[in-house]
């Protein structure tokens, strides 16, 4: 694993944090640096700072995906700015996580990004627990039961389905559900969640879990 930040003391910590929970980790300081170490070492998966000293992370990213190379990319960032946001997906970026970030998150978020580019294989079947999620047959599925989904309970359901185990807070989620509706009320996002919740959760146990103040998980408790 690639960690990339000018920054001595966070990259340090980021890479013993990542090794201390089972990861490979070795830094670079630019973004030169880093297609460099990518080049020669070829990690499974990028942690991107946005702001480096000669490129900065976008282009780093958008000259890995120029390159062929479909290395998983976590962009860790201290714009919180849609369009910030959105520029670092358009830039092929997988996910991102805003600064000051808590290591927790961090490790989570990658374990959640390995594991839907390295796990069943099938991008379109997702399983968690006892629900099964087809994307191709746009179909749902718990405890042997079909659930009827409208296109937009159907999205954040994969949303959620992809991250799961992962807290995502209701602008990650209009962000991706919504394609980045900044206008949207996150009222919005709790009926929605609401309506899944009805669907989804009519049998035990309950999978989808709110937060207080931070967000929506997907997990068994």
């Amino acid at each position: 694993m690639l960690v990339v930040d000018d920054d001595a003391n966070i990259r340090d910590l980021l890479c013993e944090a990542l090794r201390l929970n089972g990861f490979h980790a070795f830094g670079a300081d630019s973004g030169q640096a880093a297609l460099t170490a990518f080049a020669a070492r070829r990690p499974d998966i990028v942690v991107l700072d946005v702001m480096l000293p000669d490129l900065d992370g976008y282009t780093v990213a958008r000259r890995l995906r120029e390159s062929g190379h479909e290395v998983p990319v976590l962009f860790l960032t201290a714009r919180g700015a849609v369009a910030d946001r959105i520029e670092g997906l358009a830039a092929g970026g997988d996910d991102y996580v805003g600064k000051p970030f808590s290591l927790e998150e961090v490790v989570l978020r990658l374990r959640a990004i390995l594991r839907r580019t390295n796990g069943s294989g099938d991008d379109n079947l997702l399983r968690y627990a006892d629900l099964m999620l087809d994307v191709a047959a746009h179909r749902v599925v718990r405890a042997g039961a079909d659930i009827l989904l409208s296109a937009t309970e159907f999205n954040l359901l994969h949303y959620l389905m992809i991250n799961a185990e992962v807290v995502v807070s209701k602008e990650k989620i209009i962000d991706r559900v919504w394609h980045a509706d900044a206008g949207r009320e996150s009222r919005v996002v709790e009926s929605f969640i609401s309506q899944l919740r009805r669907k989804v959760d009519a049998v035990d146990p309950p999978l989808i879990h709110t937060i207080r103040g931070v967000g929506y998980v997907l997990r068994r408790s």
